[in-house]
């Protein structure tokens, strides 16, 4: 790859982005990153061969800009970045509702964006990154951003009017099934299994659950209904969750987290 692509605010994520990335054929030395703390952008040097800059120095030198700060940060970093961006720049914002207009009408007139909300599987090669085009963002653009992202999973184009509703169930979806993991890991101990256990028992149904639902083909009240057999013990514990309002439950959940989404994309912290 003879691009240079820089990873700003390099956190967990943008580390699990660069690993792939250099796994995936680009070179260490066309790789740039920045770290709020010196001793971080050192460390990241020494694990992967990356070379670390200041902000100022990658929107310099690089031809390709991820921003992978929090969404509070997103103002301030643009601030610094402002003066040295060229409009020829890609940037890539890995920001939770933040729209690419926020940063269209900040940067150099016709520099392309792109929003891509991606997720923790990245740090094991499983993301769900779903990439959306700012105006001046061509299918070349987006092409580009999907071949970094999909260095480390599956990558899907959406309308950015979308990303709200991506960002509620990918971006935020690892927590959930995280927090089903939890309650069915305590519904194991009280009925009497070990922890470690409860926990293994869990883990494997859930991963292989998850390959039935990607190469099966089948939707999944199929095969929920290939499990459920009739006066059994799965359509019982099934009612109990239909009673308690789960599905309902669920829906809210997603709901709010959308809503959050948005208000992220007005300003409100």
């Amino acid at each position: 790859m003879s691009q240079k692509v820089a990873v700003l605010g390099t956190g967990k994520i943008g580390e699990a982005l660069l690993s792939g990335m250099i796994r995936g054929g680009w070179t260490p030395a066309d790789l740039l990153v920045t770290a709020r703390r010196p001793e971080r952008a050192e460390e990241l040097r020494a694990r992967h061969g990356v070379t670390p800059v200041t902000n100022a120095e990658a929107a310099k030198t690089a031809d390709t800009l991820i921003l992978t700060v929090k969404p509070q940060d997103m103002g301030t970093l643009l601030d610094e970045l402002v003066p040295h961006v060229p409009a020829d720049r890609l940037v890539i914002s890995g920001a939770a509702g933040i729209p690419t207009s926020f940063f269209e009408e900040r940067l150099a007139s016709g520099t392309p964006v792109v929003r891509v909300m991606t997720n923790t599987p990245a740090l094991v090669d499983e993301a769900m990154s779903v990439i959306s085009a700012g105006t001046h963002a061509t299918t070349e653009h987006l092409a580009h951003a999907e071949e970094i992202f999909g260095a480390v999973g599956k990558t899907l184009r959406v309308p950015e009017a979308q990303q709200d509703a991506c960002t509620a169930l990918s971006g935020s979806g690892p927590a959930y099934f995280f927090y089903l993991v939890e309650a069915m890991t305590d519904a194991g101990i009280l009925l009497g299994l070990p922890r470690d256990k409860a926990h293994d028992l869990i883990v494997q149904s859930a991963i292989g659950a998850a390959v039935m639902l990607r190469d099966s083909g089948e939707p999944p009240v199929k095969l929920r209904e290939n499990v459920t057999s009739p006066a059994g013990t799965t359509i019982n514990a099934i009612r109990e969750l239909e009673n308690h309002g789960v599905r309902a439950a669920l829906i809210a959940a997603l709901e709010a987290a959308r809503d959050r989404s948005r208000e992220l994309a007005s300003g409100n912290s």
